[in-house]
C-alpha cells in the first residue's frame, strides 16, 4: 500500500478536511432539524487548503488525502 509523505501544510489541510467530514457526518446523524456545521470548522479546513496551495486544485487535494488515508480493502 503507498503512502505519501506530506509537508507539515499538506498533512494540516488533510486533517482539517477529515475533521469537518466528521463534523458533517455527525450533524446528520442528529435528529430533529437540518445538519448544522460550525462556520468555524469549514473556515479552518478552508484557511488549511489556502497555506498548502491546493485551493482549487481539488484532484491534487483528493490524491493526498487517497494516499495518505485510503479507504480499508475488501
Amino acid at each position: 500500500m503507498p503512502t505519501a509523505v506530506l509537508t507539515d501544510r499538506e498533512r494540516t489541510a488533510v486533517q482539517a478536511y477529515l475533521r469537518l467530514l466528521h463534523t458533517v457526518r455527525a450533524a446528520f446523524d442528529v435528529e430533529g432539524g437540518p445538519p448544522l456545521v460550525p462556520p468555524t470548522v469549514l473556515a479552518e479546513a478552508e484557511q488549511a487548503l489556502k497555506r498548502a496551495g491546493l485551493t482549487g486544485n481539488e484532484e491534487a487535494f483528493f490524491r493526498l488525502l487517497e494516499n495518505w488515508c485510503p479507504e480499508p480493502g475488501p
